[in-house]
């Protein structure tokens, strides 16, 4: 009877081991889907952070990149403004050199008027940045001249040199807006 009992209890013993063992197991495969849950959840809370982060920044570069396009929109339409503005004096000189060189008989005068109406009119573009080209007996330089036509030279030192320039050559701030039509001699 001992020996049915020492099973008995034996197995009760077992049976308790295992039910533990079930029991523990339970608890940890519940604590193992909790924590997988907390990390879900904090998994989603950090990707609806990154989607909104995202979507503002997304919104603030269209917003600045609508703002520059029409920034420049507005300097390129009023890019001449300036210019403008200070060449409009210079109209006005015009039209009163004209009223009173109606009644003028003196081409003295009206040659003077024409001289301070052209000076003033190169001071505000040389203001503005233009410079004319200086190519009379300097070296022929396709970047800045165009060749209208070759001419035997007059003189020895003036083979391959600019002999006559039938169209002044313009730079503004060093960048070449109109050759100067030249002729070369060969």
């Amino acid at each position: 009877m001992k020996s049915k009992k020492k099973g008995k209890a034996k197995e009760n013993t077992e049976e308790k081991i295992n039910i533990d063992a079930d029991s523990q197991e339970t608890q940890e495969t519940q604590e193992t889907q909790e924590t997988q849950e907390t990390q879900e959840s904090v998994v989603k809370e950090v990707n609806i952070d990154f989607k909104d982060k995202y979507i503002r920044l997304y919104s603030e570069f269209e917003n600045y990149r609508k703002r520059t396009a029409k920034e420049k929109i507005e300097i390129i339409t009023n890019a001449s403004e300036n210019v403008i503005k200070e060449i409009l004096p210079i109209v006005d000189d015009f039209e009163r050199a004209i009223l009173n060189n109606k009644d003028v008989s003196d081409a003295e005068n009206i040659k003077e008027g024409l001289e301070l109406i052209y000076n003033k009119l190169n001071k505000t573009l040389a203001n503005q940045g233009l410079k004319s080209m200086d190519s009379i007996e300097k070296e022929f330089d396709a970047d800045i001249h165009e060749a209208i036509t070759k001419i035997p030279a007059p003189k020895e030192n003036l083979k391959g040199k600019v002999i006559d320039v039938i169209e002044k050559g313009y730079t503004i701030n060093e960048k070449v807006i109109r050759f100067a039509k030249v002729v070369v001699g060969e």
